[in-house]
């Protein structure tokens, strides 16, 4: 069974950083990209970032792009994101996803599109206030 657990969120002030961890299991990293969402106060859920570990390919959500670094470390099974310079308006809650990826690299090699991914883990609060 696939499964996925984020943590690492909490309350930071504006310009401060956070790391988020998502700690899968049930499957390989290699074989799955993961992405990272957020969905803030009366907003829909957007994409933030995603990694094709696989390739080695990571994209970013271009309101955040320069603020953020994905990466994962295989041993541990774990995704992580890493967030600095945090506004007001990156208050939300934030999800790691999964999904499985074919046999060939595609592009791009990871989607920035919810309806992709089809296994999700709970989220982890991320509020930026002082």
């Amino acid at each position: 069974q696939l499964q996925l657990v984020e943590s690492g969120g909490g309350l930071v002030q504006p310009g401060g950083s956070l790391r988020l961890s998502c700690v899968v299991s049930g499957f390989t990293l290699t074989n799955y990209a993961i992405g990272w969402f957020r969905q803030g106060p009366g907003k829909e859920r957007e994409a933030v970032s995603c990694i094709s570990v696989r390739e080695d390919i990571t994209y970013y959500a271009y309101s955040m792009k320069g603020r953020l670094t994905i990466s994962s470390d295989n041993a541990k099974n774990a995704v992580y994101l890493q967030m600095n310079s945090l506004r007001p308006e990156d208050t939300a809650v934030y999800f790691c996803a999964a999904y499985r990826m074919g046999p060939t690299a595609t592009e791009p090699a990871c989607y920035m599109f919810q309806s992709e991914y089809d296994s999700w883990g709970q989220g982890t609060q991320v509020t930026v206030s002082s």
